[in-house]
């Protein structure tokens, strides 16, 4: 059966552990070789196609980056036939969608492995980077740890909070805005894998004793509708020293990248000494690495 990564739940915890250990090797296998890998990006991409490109060929293959324009999802062409066609070319389809059921429906047809590149619902390979960040910067093992989210409980931070879970993350602690925070189903999913989830609209509840402090951006892409709303609404949210200070002592900072200085975090804490958006950054490339060795079946 074809595997696909939708999201990070689509792996089961021993699978996680599997990908983070291939993700360390710097020296991997051409496992590839001769192989293309389409990567579709209906949004606008830095680390996400950089790393991906990359990965594919530090793996002996080919990767082809393809605008949606050159495709046309639903629009030229159904997306369950771009990717019955890119899959007669390549062995795997990676795609950044703005619709998560895009994904749903390709993987339903696709004859090879379908990666989640982005969606409105999911980030799998961010929260993996993630997950192997905390854990280099830790030397081990996650179990035990308090990892707290400010800000919009949005695809970042769902499967953020999804890996941690897997991960043994005792407790993640996120604060929210009211309308603004995490539903029941995705509660109820992350507790199933083992993590205690407390929500709260009080930033400093959830960054207290934190050993990790998580945000993204107010407006995402595909937002900036909203883009004063949010700035009103999340202004409170803002992660700068003073709420750094009520984490645990050695508490880390982390960003899934772009940043906006003055907004979600003050310059003083992504360019200070808790800050680790950069190996974090460095993580995107890993993390594909060690889950396009997995789906090829190195072990």
């Amino acid at each position: 059966m074809t595997r696909h990564l939708l999201d990070v739940s689509d792996l089961s915890r021993d699978e996680l552990e599997a990908v983070m250990e291939l993700a360390g090797d710097e020296y991997p296998p051409h496992v590839l070789a001769g192989k293309g890998v389409a990567l579709i990006f209906q949004k606008p991409s830095a680390r996400t196609r950089n790393s991906s490109e990359v990965a594919v060929f530090q793996l002996g293959g080919h990767p082809v980056s393809i605008r949606d324009e050159e495709v046309g999802l639903d629009s030229r062409e159904s997306a369950e036939d771009v990717a019955r066609t890119l899959a007669q070319y390549h062995g795997a389809i990676g795609a950044r969608v703005l619709d998560h059921q895009v994904l749903v429906r390709m993987a339903a047809v696709s004859g090879v492995p379908v990666i989640n590149l982005l969606s409105d619902q999911a980030h799998p390979l961010q929260a993996i980077a993630d997950v192997l960040t905390l854990r280099s910067h830790w030397g081990g093992s996650l179990g035990g740890r308090r990892v707290a989210w400010v800000g919009d409980a949005n695809n970042v931070a769902r499967s953020l909070a999804l890996a941690c879970a897997l991960a043994g993350v005792e407790e993640f602690a996120i604060a929210s805005p009211a309308g603004y925070g995490l539903d029941e189903v995705d509660v109820k999913a992350i507790s199933a894998l083992g993590a205690k989830v407390v929500q709260s609209l009080v930033p400093a509840q959830a960054a207290e004793g934190a050993d990790a402090v998580f945000t993204d951006v107010w407006v995402s892409m595909g937002q900036e509708a909203e883009a004063a709303k949010r700035a009103e609404v999340f202004r409170p949210y803002q992660v700068g020293e003073q709420l750094m200070a009520v984490a645990a002592p050695g508490a880390v900072f982390l960003h899934c990248l772009p940043a906006h200085r003055g907004q979600e975090v003050t310059a003083g804490v992504i360019d200070g000494p808790a800050s680790l958006v950069w190996p974090e950054a460095a993580n995107r490339l890993r993390a594909m690495r060690g889950l396009l060795l997995f789906l090829f079946g190195h072990r």
